[in-house]
């Protein structure tokens, strides 16, 4: 190892808490832009003019460069060093930004991006590998990680309003600015708070394991990505399959490496896999729901996009809150009781959430989406932490990484499954809708989505008929539908993880009582 790392307990000095603050403004960022552009679309179709596959790319290519990138920045900064690997990421994400910010034309705006979600990608897996380096002790680890957890929470919170304030009085550009000095704070100030780490014996990086984890993942994210976006359709598998036979073949890989970019022996690790399992179920269903919960609140209850973001603050605000007092709870109870207790939480939120939703409650689903919150944020934040803390010190950047593109996957999962399942079962209840008097192309489109439903009744003025309540009941069915599924898996995965983690033989008596 580069430095010796104490195998004893050893309290955090100030200097660790304020490279965790310098550390959290960064991830803080990363996660605004995920959020923040999408106020300044409007601005950047009126100046860039960009074609629907142009605007389609600007939103999205993004999400897919972290995603693909995410394992080979965490391994490469096993490799070379965490630290370095972040402040490279941390002036290219800058120099990004401004190439952004500045861009003519939307092809450049594209690559802007693309340029962004790869220099982005260094920052997740790199910030949590360094925490989880910094503080040694257990309770001021959970502690820790929970601000980290509580500045992405945050970033998606104050995104969009930060985002609003500065479109308000400047150019679009100035959201991709406000990255500039947060990043170069970050490159003034990392080389003195944050220590280095790697592994000294993990050999070169595999160029070949590389461009194979980029051709595994994605394929799979924008297949389900258009899936989400456009329905299900035979097409969209062929994306998935290619990179799952890639996946394959990464795989197959790894295990002839003498040093392989995953350790597949991290798998093996109960514990590790079992937090893993949790943490992508976790995900998977809280951003399928809360797509849901959004489209609900415009198309089902009628609320105009402003209203529904003021309506979806409560949510938000517990999300923030709970983040930050997530140590609490897992130094008090253990990491496989908050799991655990979380998981039983989330379901019971889940189930409110399917009645609320039957009966297309707007306060039911809100009360029950604070509830769902308070049961998330603790079993994401915890299995992160039992996903890097049963890793070996040296691979705890791979470990790290792993933790956030199984994040990834998660979200694209689920918005792109439950979409589709819903999408299902609001055709099912529009097929005995009476829809005589439309044409039939009006009539297939009613058929299709809500949202088309909805735009087809302001157009023929049919905004009291029949077939609209019954669309409107159909949605709401298949959203309920969807959140008894959720209550269900949750109920089952908290009695699978408990059986794993009693085999584990997780030691919670280090846990600190703070």
């Amino acid at each position: 190892m580069s430095e010796i790392i104490e195998t004893a307990a050893t309290k955090a000095t100030r200097r660790e808490w304020i490279g965790l603050l310098i550390l959290s403004i960064a991830c803080l960022i990363y996660s605004m832009d995920l959020s923040v552009l999408f106020l300044a679309i409007p601005s950047i179709v009126r100046d860039l003019d960009p074609s629907a596959t142009q605007l389609l790319w600007i939103n999205d290519i993004y999400g897919f460069m972290v995603a693909g990138f995410l394992v080979t920045m965490g391994t490469l900064g096993d490799r070379i060093g965490r630290r370095k690997v972040l402040l490279i990421g941390a002036f290219f994400f800058a120099a990004a930004s401004i190439f952004a910010a500045f861009a003519r034309t939307a092809d450049m705006l594209i690559l802007a991006r693309a340029l962004l979600g790869i220099a982005g990608a260094t920052i997740a897996p790199s910030t949590l590998s360094l925490v989880v380096n910094l503080f040694r002790d257990e309770g001021e680890r959970n502690r820790a990680i929970s601000i980290w957890g509580t500045a992405f929470a945050l970033g998606g919170l104050i995104g969009p309003l930060i985002g609003g304030v500065l479109l308000q009085y400047f150019h679009w550009g100035s959201v991709f600015l406000i990255n500039v000095p947060i990043m170069a704070l970050l490159l003034a100030t990392a080389p003195f708070l944050l220590p280095e780490y790697k592994d000294d014996n993990a050999g070169r990086l595999d160029l070949l394991s590389v461009a194979l984890s980029l051709l595994t993942v994605l394929p799979v994210v924008y297949g389900f990505k258009k899936m989400a976006a456009d329905g299900f359709s035979s097409e969209q598998l062929l994306p998935i399959a290619l990179g799952l036979v890639v996946g394959w073949i990464f795989v197959r890989r790894q295990k002839t490496l003498e040093h392989p970019m995953i350790d597949l022996a991290l798998f093996r690790i109960p514990a590790f896999a079992a937090s893993l399992l949790v943490n992508l179920a976790g995900v998977f269903f809280i951003f399928g729901i809360f797509l849901f919960q959004n489209l609900f609140f415009q198309l089902v209850v009628g609320l105009t996009p402003l209203e529904a973001a003021l309506w979806s603050i409560p949510s938000s605000l517990v999300f923030t809150i709970m983040s930050f007092q997530a140590w609490r709870v897992t130094n008090r109870f253990g990491p496989v009781r908050t799991v655990l207790a979380g998981l039983l939480v989330n379901a019971l939120g889940t189930g409110l959430m399917a009645i609320a939703a039957w009966h297309s409650s707007l306060v039911g689903v809100l009360a029950s989406s604070m509830i769902m919150g308070i049961g998330f944020v603790h079993v994401i934040l915890t299995t992160t932490g039992l996903i890097v803390g049963t890793a070996p010190p040296e691979r705890a950047g791979s470990a790290s990484a792993i933790s956030e593109t199984s994040a990834e996957f998660g979200g694209a999962l689920g918005v792109a499954i439950l979409g589709s399942l819903a999408t299902v079962f609001y055709r099912f209840g529009m097929a005995k809708a009476d829809l005589n008097g439309l044409a039939p192309t009006d009539a297939a489109a009613v058929t299709t989505t809500l949202g088309s439903a909805i735009d087809i009744a302001r157009k023929t003025g049919n905004e009291a008929a029949p077939w609209l309540a019954t669309a409107r009941d159909s949605y709401a069915g298949g959203f309920a539908i969807c959140c008894l599924l959720a209550c269900v898996t949750l109920l089952a995965l908290a009695a699978i993880a408990q059986r794993v983690y009693a085999r584990a033989h997780i030691d919670e008596s280090r846990m600190g009582q703070h």
